[in-house]
C-alpha cells in the first residue's frame, strides 16, 4: 500500500525555523509533483508549495521567500523547510503527491495514477 507519512512538526517561536519531511513508501512506480498543503482551523485549506519532478518550484503567496521546498533523488521524500515562521504559519500541514503506483483489485495490482495524502503533522507557531 502507498503511504506517505509527515514528520518534523512541532511547537516553535515566531520567527524560528522548522524542516518538514514526508516520506513515501509503497509500491510506486514513478512520482510526479509532491506538494505540501496546510489546513488551520476555521480557514479554507491552502497549497502551500509544490515541486515538480525537474525540481521546479511553485509557492503560496503567503510563504513565498519564506518556503523552501525540495526532493531527493529518488523522489520518495520532500522536505519543506520553513523560516521566519510566524503565528499564522499554525496548521496541520499534510504532503501530498501525485504518483502512479500499485493498487490492488478483485483481478489482482493494477498500476493506476492517483494521489496519496499524508496524516498530516501539526505545526504551531507561538509568537
Amino acid at each position: 500500500q502507498v503511504q506517505l507519512v509527515e514528520s518534523g512538526g512541532g511547537l516553535v517561536q515566531a520567527g524560528g525555523s522548522l524542516t518538514l519531511s514526508c516520506a513515501a513508501s509503497g509500491s510506486i512506480f514513478s512520482i510526479d509533483d509532491m506538494r505540501w498543503s496546510r489546513q488551520a482551523p476555521g480557514k479554507p485549506r491552502e497549497l502551500v508549495a509544490s515541486i515538480n519532478v525537474g525540481g521546479g518550484a511553485e509557492y503560496a503567496d503567503s510563504v513565498a521567500g519564506r518556503f523552501t521546498i525540495s526532493r531527493t533523488n529518488d523522489n520518495l521524500t520532500t522536505y519543506l523547510r520553513m523560516n521566519r515562521l510566524k503565528p499564522d504559519d499554525t496548521a496541520v500541514y499534510y504532503c501530498h503527491a501525485d504518483l502512479l503506483g500499485t493498487t490492488m483489485t478483485p483481478l489482482g495490482p493494477l498500476a493506476a495514477e492517483f494521489e496519496v495524502w499524508g496524516q498530516g503533522t501539526q505545526v504551531t507557531v507561538a509568537s
